[in-house]
């Protein structure tokens, strides 16, 4: 952390451990956030950390603008000068690294999906509160601009409103990749945990705290037994009936729907949302709203965890640890009615 009289006010050095495609786009947001006015003094890009490779390390850090580099994540964790790791890895070492952190003193910022299972959710977030250090989950759009939106446009009142909401529908799918963390068990492969997060959590961010009733549910599954393609049905308690899709077999449009009594809303994508189109009953397009432009979107989890360092606070109240525990919870009991079980998973443990 940078020499500061009041941590209030103080740069905050984040570290990557990982780099993987996905700390690219953070290395990029870090990188640009130095170079703008708006985050210069909150965050500076510290360090990144391969696992073995410190020659990838160096050339990651010179390719980003990264102060220093290292071969191991074992010497990222000694360097004192690091506030913030942010962890960019196979969702099955999230718990495994993040605890690492926490154990070395490092507030952490792990990458969606949290972890493998509530369990080990469990343990992290539980070590986070011992530890009294900050452990949040990056799930971007719960931190962008574009959720609070979505939310009072779904809630308006009176004429300029849809009505009350009726229902939900969402759907994020993208084509093979052919990375082995998507199909791999042993890295907590499948749609669910890569993508189908974000249409979860789409639901939550319109109704936070309204609790499934009843789920109706089914999955395709590929040849390694994880989930190809999926689809969940949740009545909520309020009576909103919500159907969400994902899968990593197809293109989507990526769009969210919230349908209301006197209209509907359209997200042109729940994995980034950046234009949200209000239409009456009688499908006129009666209002548009556009988010603010990004440097990427992760600019905004980043800032959340900044701010919530410098006062003191071990989550953020964008994703609490409560609600990062509800949503591995739901993912575990989808994945197991699905017949899809992790190799360290214990199935006698199951409720």
């Amino acid at each position: 952390m940078s020499k500061s009289n009041d941590v209030k006010d103080a740069k905050i050095n984040v570290a990557i451990l990982g780099l993987g495609s996905i700390a690219t786009k953070m290395a990029e947001t870090l990188a640009g956030m130095e170079k703008d006015p708006r985050y210069a003094d909150a965050v500076h890009f510290y360090a990144v950390a391969s696992r073995n490779d410190e020659e990838k390390a160096r050339k990651f850090a010179s390719d980003y603008g990264a102060e220093k580099y290292y071969g191991t994540y074992e010497d990222m964790l000694n360097d004192e000068e690091v506030d913030l790791v942010y962890i960019a890895t196979p969702h099955s070492f999230h718990a495994e690294q993040a605890k690492a952190c926490l154990e070395q003193g490092k507030n952490v910022l792990v990458e969606k999906s949290f972890a493998a299972t509530e369990e080990e959710a469990k343990e992290v977030l539980d070590l986070s509160k011992e530890k009294g250090l900050l452990c949040t989950e990056a799930l971007w759009t719960r931190y962008e601009p574009s959720r609070m939106m979505i939310y009072e446009m779904a809630h308006r009142p009176g004429e300029l409103g849809i009505g009350p909401v009726e229902s939900i529908r969402a759907d994020l799918s993208y084509p093979d990749s052919g990375k082995p963390r998507v199909t791999d068990p042993a890295l907590a492969g499948g749609a669910l945990l890569d993508v189908g997060v974000y249409v979860i959590n789409f639901m939550r961010m319109i109704f936070p705290d309204v609790s499934p009733h009843d789920i109706l549910t089914t999955a395709r599954l590929t040849e390694t037994k994880v989930d190809e393609s999926n689809i969940i049905a949740i009545w909520l308690d309020n009576g909103v009936k919500a159907v969400l899709t994902s899968g990593r077999n197809s293109a989507s449009d990526r769009q969210g729907i919230i349908q209301g009594q006197n209209g509907y809303i359209i997200v042109d994508n729940v994995n980034n949302p950046m234009r949200i189109d209000r239409y009456n009953k009688d499908h006129e397009l009666m209002e548009t709203v556009k988010a603010p432009d990004q440097i990427t979107g992760f600019e905004y989890e980043v800032m959340a965890s900044v701010e919530a360092i410098r006062s003191g606070q071990i989550e953020c109240q964008q994703m609490p640890h409560e609600e990062t525990r509800f949503i591995m919870q739901l993912m575990d009991a989808l994945r197991h009615n699905w017949g899809v079980w992790y190799p360290f998973e214990d199935k006698g443990k199951e409720d």
